[in-house]
Protein backbone atom coordinates (compact mmCIF):
# COMPACT_ATOMS: atom_id res chain seq x y z
CA UNK A 1 0.00 0.00 0.00
CA UNK A 2 2.86 2.31 0.95
CA UNK A 3 4.48 1.71 -2.40
CA UNK A 4 1.42 2.53 -4.30
CA UNK A 5 0.67 5.92 -2.76
CA UNK A 6 4.56 6.82 -3.17
CA UNK A 7 3.89 5.88 -6.77
CA UNK A 8 0.51 7.77 -6.58
CA UNK A 9 2.48 10.82 -5.07
CA UNK A 10 5.31 10.71 -7.75
CA UNK A 11 2.84 10.62 -10.13
CA UNK A 12 1.01 13.90 -9.38
CA UNK A 13 4.26 15.78 -8.73
CA UNK A 14 4.88 14.55 -12.55
CA UNK A 15 1.85 16.40 -13.97
CA UNK A 16 2.31 19.24 -11.63
CA UNK A 17 5.58 19.76 -13.39
CA UNK A 18 4.11 19.09 -16.41
CA UNK A 19 1.38 21.92 -16.26
CA UNK A 20 3.76 24.53 -14.60
CA UNK A 21 6.47 24.13 -17.70
CA UNK A 22 3.04 24.28 -20.04
CA UNK A 23 2.05 27.31 -18.52
CA UNK A 24 5.36 29.01 -18.61
CA UNK A 25 5.41 28.12 -21.86
CA UNK A 26 2.97 29.30 -23.42
CA UNK A 27 3.23 32.82 -20.87
CA UNK A 28 6.89 33.12 -22.69
CA UNK A 29 5.41 32.52 -25.94
CA UNK A 30 2.65 34.86 -25.56
CA UNK A 31 5.04 37.35 -24.19
CA UNK A 32 7.10 36.84 -27.42
CA UNK A 33 4.14 37.76 -29.83
CA UNK A 34 2.75 40.93 -28.05
CA UNK A 35 6.94 42.16 -27.90
CA UNK A 36 6.77 41.35 -31.75
CA UNK A 37 3.62 43.06 -32.52
CA UNK A 38 4.44 46.19 -30.29
CA UNK A 39 8.17 46.25 -32.40
CA UNK A 40 5.97 45.77 -35.72
CA UNK A 41 3.66 48.43 -34.83
CA UNK A 42 6.78 50.84 -33.82
CA UNK A 43 8.42 49.91 -37.17
CA UNK A 44 5.44 50.69 -39.17
CA UNK A 45 5.39 54.22 -37.43
CA UNK A 46 8.81 54.75 -37.94
CA UNK A 47 8.44 54.29 -41.68
CA UNK A 48 5.13 56.51 -41.95
CA UNK A 49 7.45 59.39 -40.46
CA UNK A 50 10.33 58.77 -42.76
CA UNK A 51 8.39 58.48 -45.99
CA UNK A 52 6.36 61.63 -44.68
CA UNK A 53 9.20 63.07 -44.28
CA UNK A 54 11.18 62.01 -47.28
CA UNK A 55 7.93 63.10 -49.74
CA UNK A 56 7.93 66.16 -48.21
CA UNK A 57 11.49 66.87 -49.09
CA UNK A 58 11.58 65.25 -52.36
CA UNK A 59 7.89 66.02 -53.72
CA UNK A 60 6.61 69.56 -52.29
CA UNK A 61 7.70 72.90 -53.38
CA UNK A 62 5.99 76.02 -52.22
CA UNK A 63 3.74 76.12 -55.31
CA UNK A 64 2.44 72.86 -54.72
CA UNK A 65 1.39 73.03 -51.29
CA UNK A 66 0.00 76.46 -51.55
CA UNK A 67 -2.52 74.73 -53.60
CA UNK A 68 -4.24 72.73 -51.18
CA UNK A 69 -4.97 76.57 -49.40
CA UNK A 70 -5.96 78.58 -52.39
CA UNK A 71 -9.06 79.50 -51.91
CA UNK A 72 -10.25 79.01 -55.70
CA UNK A 73 -9.69 75.28 -54.72
CA UNK A 74 -12.71 75.39 -52.21
CA UNK A 75 -16.84 74.74 -54.01
CA UNK A 76 -19.26 76.64 -53.37
CA UNK A 77 -22.79 75.47 -52.37
CA UNK A 78 -26.33 76.16 -54.13
CA UNK A 79 -29.04 75.71 -52.09
CA UNK A 80 -32.48 75.01 -53.21
CA UNK A 81 -35.12 76.04 -50.59
CA UNK A 82 -38.70 77.03 -50.53
CA UNK A 83 -40.28 78.75 -46.99
CA UNK A 84 -38.99 76.49 -44.65
CA UNK A 85 -37.04 79.08 -43.15
CA UNK A 86 -35.97 76.73 -39.35
CA UNK A 87 -34.06 74.53 -42.16
CA UNK A 88 -32.64 76.87 -43.90
CA UNK A 89 -31.13 77.97 -40.45
CA UNK A 90 -30.37 74.78 -39.60
CA UNK A 91 -28.56 73.81 -42.71
CA UNK A 92 -26.47 76.86 -43.13
CA UNK A 93 -25.41 76.78 -39.56
CA UNK A 94 -24.34 73.70 -40.01
CA UNK A 95 -22.29 73.84 -43.52
CA UNK A 96 -20.81 77.18 -42.44
CA UNK A 97 -18.11 75.06 -40.26
CA UNK A 98 -16.73 72.88 -43.66
CA UNK A 99 -13.72 73.85 -44.01
CA UNK A 100 -13.00 74.08 -47.86
CA UNK A 101 -16.56 75.63 -48.47
CA UNK A 102 -16.32 79.18 -49.94
CA UNK A 103 -19.26 80.63 -50.18
CA UNK A 104 -22.99 79.73 -50.19
CA UNK A 105 -25.88 80.54 -53.19
CA UNK A 106 -29.40 80.41 -51.91
CA UNK A 107 -31.90 80.37 -54.32
CA UNK A 108 -34.77 82.29 -53.66
CA UNK A 109 -37.66 81.73 -55.93
CA UNK A 110 -40.64 83.24 -53.48
CA UNK A 111 -43.02 86.33 -54.39
CA UNK A 112 -41.59 87.88 -51.13
CA UNK A 113 -37.84 88.71 -50.77
CA UNK A 114 -35.65 87.34 -47.49
CA UNK A 115 -37.04 89.06 -44.12
CA UNK A 116 -34.42 91.11 -42.25
CA UNK A 117 -34.57 88.86 -39.55
CA UNK A 118 -33.62 85.96 -41.48
CA UNK A 119 -30.88 87.60 -43.39
CA UNK A 120 -29.20 88.82 -39.82
CA UNK A 121 -29.55 85.48 -38.78
CA UNK A 122 -28.01 83.53 -41.78
CA UNK A 123 -24.70 86.40 -42.54
CA UNK A 124 -24.15 85.94 -38.16
CA UNK A 125 -24.25 82.09 -38.94
CA UNK A 126 -21.91 81.98 -41.87
CA UNK A 127 -19.22 84.28 -40.00
CA UNK A 128 -19.33 82.57 -36.71
CA UNK A 129 -16.65 80.35 -38.31
CA UNK A 130 -13.79 82.29 -39.66
CA UNK A 131 -11.31 81.40 -41.98
CA UNK A 132 -7.86 82.50 -43.05
CA UNK A 133 -8.40 85.78 -45.26
CA UNK A 134 -11.93 86.10 -43.99
CA UNK A 135 -15.14 83.89 -43.74
CA UNK A 136 -18.19 82.30 -45.97
CA UNK A 137 -19.68 84.46 -48.49
CA UNK A 138 -23.44 84.09 -48.45
CA UNK A 139 -25.35 85.62 -51.07
CA UNK A 140 -29.69 85.52 -52.43
CA UNK A 141 -29.99 84.51 -55.92
CA UNK A 142 -33.75 86.01 -56.12
CA UNK A 143 -35.99 84.68 -59.28
CA UNK A 144 -39.54 86.59 -59.88
CA UNK A 145 -40.44 83.22 -61.42
CA UNK A 146 -41.00 80.17 -59.31
CA UNK A 147 -39.20 77.27 -61.13
CA UNK A 148 -37.62 74.28 -60.61
CA UNK A 149 -35.03 75.39 -63.09
CA UNK A 150 -33.64 78.20 -60.86
CA UNK A 151 -31.29 75.98 -58.98
CA UNK A 152 -29.36 75.57 -61.98
CA UNK A 153 -29.58 79.19 -63.19
CA UNK A 154 -26.30 80.38 -64.60
CA UNK A 155 -24.48 82.16 -61.49
CA UNK A 156 -22.12 84.97 -62.63
CA UNK A 157 -20.21 86.03 -59.78
CA UNK A 158 -19.28 82.16 -59.15
CA UNK A 159 -15.74 81.93 -57.87
CA UNK A 160 -15.07 78.33 -57.43
CA UNK A 161 -15.44 75.32 -60.32
CA UNK A 162 -17.17 73.22 -57.62
CA UNK A 163 -20.51 73.46 -57.02
CA UNK A 164 -22.37 71.25 -54.41
CA UNK A 165 -25.85 71.43 -54.97
CA UNK A 166 -27.70 70.73 -52.06
CA UNK A 167 -31.51 70.85 -51.05
CA UNK A 168 -32.47 72.97 -47.32
CA UNK A 169 -33.99 69.35 -46.10
CA UNK A 170 -30.87 67.11 -45.94
CA UNK A 171 -27.37 67.69 -43.85
CA UNK A 172 -24.35 65.54 -44.57
CA UNK A 173 -21.06 65.61 -42.29
CA UNK A 174 -18.61 67.99 -43.38
CA UNK A 175 -16.39 65.03 -43.50
CA UNK A 176 -17.84 63.60 -46.03
CA UNK A 177 -19.01 66.53 -47.92
CA UNK A 178 -15.12 66.89 -47.70
CA UNK A 179 -14.56 63.40 -48.57
CA UNK A 180 -17.17 63.94 -51.83
CA UNK A 181 -14.97 66.57 -52.86
CA UNK A 182 -11.79 65.33 -53.03
CA UNK A 183 -13.42 62.73 -55.50
CA UNK A 184 -15.21 65.03 -57.54
CA UNK A 185 -11.50 66.64 -58.09
CA UNK A 186 -10.18 63.30 -59.45
CA UNK A 187 -12.85 63.44 -62.23
CA UNK A 188 -14.45 67.35 -62.32
CA UNK A 189 -16.61 66.61 -65.09
CA UNK A 190 -18.70 64.38 -64.43
CA UNK A 191 -21.26 64.35 -61.26
CA UNK A 192 -20.22 62.94 -57.78
CA UNK A 193 -23.45 62.68 -55.47
CA UNK A 194 -24.21 60.93 -52.01
CA UNK A 195 -28.05 60.04 -54.07
CA UNK A 196 -27.92 57.10 -56.46
CA UNK A 197 -31.00 56.05 -59.19
CA UNK A 198 -30.99 53.91 -62.02
CA UNK A 199 -32.91 53.45 -64.73
CA UNK A 200 -33.12 50.66 -66.98
CA UNK A 201 -35.09 49.56 -70.51
CA UNK A 202 -38.53 48.34 -69.77
CA UNK A 203 -39.15 45.23 -71.67
CA UNK A 204 -42.83 44.73 -71.12
CA UNK A 205 -43.41 47.71 -73.81
CA UNK A 206 -41.88 45.09 -76.43
CA UNK A 207 -39.42 48.60 -77.35
CA UNK A 208 -35.44 48.85 -76.96
CA UNK A 209 -36.20 52.62 -76.86
CA UNK A 210 -38.83 52.85 -73.58
CA UNK A 211 -37.05 52.82 -70.20
CA UNK A 212 -38.02 52.74 -66.38
CA UNK A 213 -37.14 54.83 -63.30
CA UNK A 214 -35.63 53.56 -60.18
CA UNK A 215 -35.46 54.47 -56.65
CA UNK A 216 -33.08 53.82 -54.02
CA UNK A 217 -34.08 49.86 -53.90
CA UNK A 218 -33.74 49.42 -57.27
CA UNK A 219 -30.28 50.35 -56.33
CA UNK A 220 -29.91 48.03 -53.75
CA UNK A 221 -31.49 45.37 -55.54
CA UNK A 222 -29.26 45.27 -58.40
CA UNK A 223 -26.06 46.85 -57.10
CA UNK A 224 -26.06 49.40 -60.58
CA UNK A 225 -27.14 52.96 -60.63
CA UNK A 226 -26.65 55.71 -63.99
CA UNK A 227 -27.45 59.00 -61.86
CA UNK A 228 -26.73 61.07 -58.42
CA UNK A 229 -29.45 63.26 -57.60
CA UNK A 230 -28.71 66.45 -57.23
CA UNK A 231 -30.55 67.25 -53.82
CA UNK A 232 -26.69 66.36 -52.82
CA UNK A 233 -24.20 66.05 -55.64
CA UNK A 234 -21.11 68.14 -57.00
CA UNK A 235 -20.91 69.22 -60.33
CA UNK A 236 -18.56 71.96 -62.57
CA UNK A 237 -19.86 75.32 -62.51
CA UNK A 238 -19.84 75.18 -66.31
CA UNK A 239 -22.75 72.91 -66.24
CA UNK A 240 -25.51 75.50 -65.03
CA UNK A 241 -24.21 77.68 -68.09
CA UNK A 242 -25.07 74.62 -70.08
CA UNK A 243 -28.32 74.62 -68.06
CA UNK A 244 -29.16 78.03 -68.74
CA UNK A 245 -27.96 78.30 -72.54
CA UNK A 246 -28.47 74.87 -74.22
CA UNK A 247 -30.34 72.67 -72.06
CA UNK A 248 -33.43 71.69 -74.96
CA UNK A 249 -36.43 74.20 -74.10
CA UNK A 250 -39.11 71.46 -74.04
CA UNK A 251 -36.97 70.04 -70.86
CA UNK A 252 -36.76 73.20 -69.11
CA UNK A 253 -40.66 74.04 -69.87
CA UNK A 254 -41.57 70.40 -68.85
CA UNK A 255 -39.89 70.87 -65.37
CA UNK A 256 -41.28 74.47 -64.99
CA UNK A 257 -45.25 73.08 -65.66
CA UNK A 258 -44.90 69.70 -64.01
CA UNK A 259 -42.30 71.06 -60.68
CA UNK A 260 -40.52 67.87 -61.12
CA UNK A 261 -37.31 66.16 -62.66
CA UNK A 262 -35.21 69.01 -63.00
CA UNK A 263 -32.48 66.39 -61.22
CA UNK A 264 -32.70 64.12 -63.99
CA UNK A 265 -32.55 66.68 -66.18
CA UNK A 266 -29.25 67.68 -64.86
CA UNK A 267 -27.99 63.80 -64.66
CA UNK A 268 -29.20 64.08 -68.66
CA UNK A 269 -26.90 66.70 -69.31
CA UNK A 270 -23.63 65.95 -67.81
CA UNK A 271 -23.82 62.81 -69.00
CA UNK A 272 -24.48 63.86 -72.30
CA UNK A 273 -21.11 66.28 -72.23
CA UNK A 274 -19.38 63.54 -70.95
CA UNK A 275 -20.37 60.14 -72.07
CA UNK A 276 -19.55 58.56 -68.43
CA UNK A 277 -21.31 57.53 -65.29
CA UNK A 278 -21.59 59.48 -62.25
CA UNK A 279 -19.88 58.79 -59.18
CA UNK A 280 -21.32 57.62 -56.11
CA UNK A 281 -20.55 58.36 -52.49
CA UNK A 282 -20.94 56.93 -49.73
CA UNK A 283 -22.33 58.89 -46.85
CA UNK A 284 -24.69 59.38 -44.16
CA UNK A 285 -27.88 61.68 -45.20
CA UNK A 286 -29.76 63.16 -42.32
CA UNK A 287 -33.57 64.27 -43.16
CA UNK A 288 -34.22 67.29 -41.44
CA UNK A 289 -37.42 68.19 -43.21
CA UNK A 290 -40.99 66.78 -43.99
CA UNK A 291 -41.36 63.91 -46.52
CA UNK A 292 -41.01 65.29 -49.94
CA UNK A 293 -42.66 64.84 -53.02
CA UNK A 294 -40.65 61.11 -53.49
CA UNK A 295 -43.53 59.86 -51.14
CA UNK A 296 -46.60 60.69 -52.94
CA UNK A 297 -48.26 58.34 -55.06
CA UNK A 298 -47.12 58.11 -58.53
CA UNK A 299 -44.17 59.42 -58.46
CA UNK A 300 -42.05 56.51 -59.92
CA UNK A 301 -44.60 56.83 -62.90
CA UNK A 302 -43.72 60.18 -63.26
CA UNK A 303 -40.37 60.09 -63.12
CA UNK A 304 -40.38 57.26 -65.37
CA UNK A 305 -42.16 59.76 -67.84
CA UNK A 306 -39.27 62.47 -67.62
CA UNK A 307 -36.83 59.84 -68.71
CA UNK A 308 -38.63 58.78 -71.60
CA UNK A 309 -39.40 62.62 -72.72
CA UNK A 310 -35.86 63.75 -71.78
CA UNK A 311 -34.29 60.57 -74.02
CA UNK A 312 -36.66 62.12 -76.85
CA UNK A 313 -35.29 65.12 -76.54
CA UNK A 314 -32.01 64.14 -76.85
CA UNK A 315 -32.28 62.01 -79.49
CA UNK A 316 -30.97 58.59 -77.29
CA UNK A 317 -30.44 57.88 -74.16
CA UNK A 318 -26.94 59.37 -72.58
CA UNK A 319 -27.00 57.81 -68.85
CA UNK A 320 -24.13 55.33 -68.51
CA UNK A 321 -24.66 52.60 -65.71
CA UNK A 322 -22.14 52.02 -63.35
CA UNK A 323 -22.09 49.87 -60.03
CA UNK A 324 -18.25 51.91 -58.54
CA UNK A 325 -19.08 53.07 -55.19
CA UNK A 326 -16.36 55.70 -53.66
CA UNK A 327 -15.87 55.06 -50.26
CA UNK A 328 -14.01 56.70 -47.41
CA UNK A 329 -11.38 53.93 -46.29
CA UNK A 330 -10.75 55.66 -43.49
CA UNK A 331 -13.73 55.34 -41.70
CA UNK A 332 -14.09 51.34 -42.33
CA UNK A 333 -11.78 48.39 -40.55
CA UNK A 334 -12.02 46.34 -43.48
CA UNK A 335 -12.16 47.42 -47.67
Amino acid sequence: MRGSWCLNRRTELRFRLLAISTVKSVTVKIKFLLCCCIALTLIVLLFSAASSTFVLWTNQTPSALSRFTDSRKGYSIVMNTWKRYDLLKQSIKHYSYCPRLESVHIVWSEPDPPSDVLLKFLHHAVKSKPKDGGHVKLKFNVHKEDSLNNRFKEIEDLETDAVFSIDDDVIFPCSSVEFAFDVWQSAPDTMVGFVPRVHWVDSSKGAVDKFMYGGWWSVWWTGTYSMVLSKAAFFHKKYLTLYTNEMPTSIREYVTENRNCEDIAMSFLVANATGAPPIWVKGKIFEIGSTGISSLGGHSERRTECVNRFTAAFGSMPLVSTSVKAVDSRNIWFW
